[in-house]
């Protein structure tokens, strides 16, 4: 449903671009997944690993590394598990015709005040990598999906805390 792409942030490659958003309903019509996970009522953190379908992804759900190319699903864990990914800011792009060079240039809030609210330094001080789930022309077309969510990552490999705060 949804590719990743490679993304220049601050002149290197730094991440792939995977489109996602929307909600789970979508995915019981695409059969994508399997819905949602079980999640804490109160903060909405997911609570057991889980094969979900991409439109059910959250801020601060922690995942596994997706495959290159389309997906459909991820698998999320809790973020006191090892996991390879964290998604930590969304927000939503404004109506009007697909263009990847507008969902690119979009793209680059993800390293901006989002990024340095969560982690607690900029991205240019930051140890970590970032890349953000964008819509697809089909996703925007056919779902209205304007949704696009950052994705933060250790590139020293999979960490058992969320990244937030992390200050590297």
């Amino acid at each position: 449903m949804r590719t990743r792409r490679a993304l220049m942030l601050a002149g290197a490659a730094v991440a792939l671009s995977v489109a996602l958003s929307g909600c789970s309903a979508i995915n019981s019509i695409l059969g994508s997944g399997s819905g949602d996970a079980d999640r804490n009522e109160e903060t909405g953190q997911v609570t057991e690993s889980a094969n979900i379908g991409v439109f059910a992804l959250k801020v601060g759900d922690c995942k596994m590394a997706s495959a290159t190319g389309e997906i459909q699903d991820v698998d999320v864990v809790p973020c006191t598990e090892s996991h390879d990914e964290e998604v930590y800011y969304e927000f939503k792009m404004e109506d009007g015709e697909f263009s990847e060079e507008a969902v690119d240039a979009a793209s680059q809030e993800c390293i901006g005040a989002g990024f340095t609210d969560f982690v607690g330094v900029a991205y240019d001080d930051s140890t970590l990598e970032v890349y953000p789930i964008t819509p697809t022309k089909r996703t925007w077309d056919e779902m209205n999906d304007r949704v696009i969510q950052c994705v933060v990552s250790d590139p020293a490999g999979p960490v058992e805390v969320s990244l937030k705060g992390a200050a590297r």
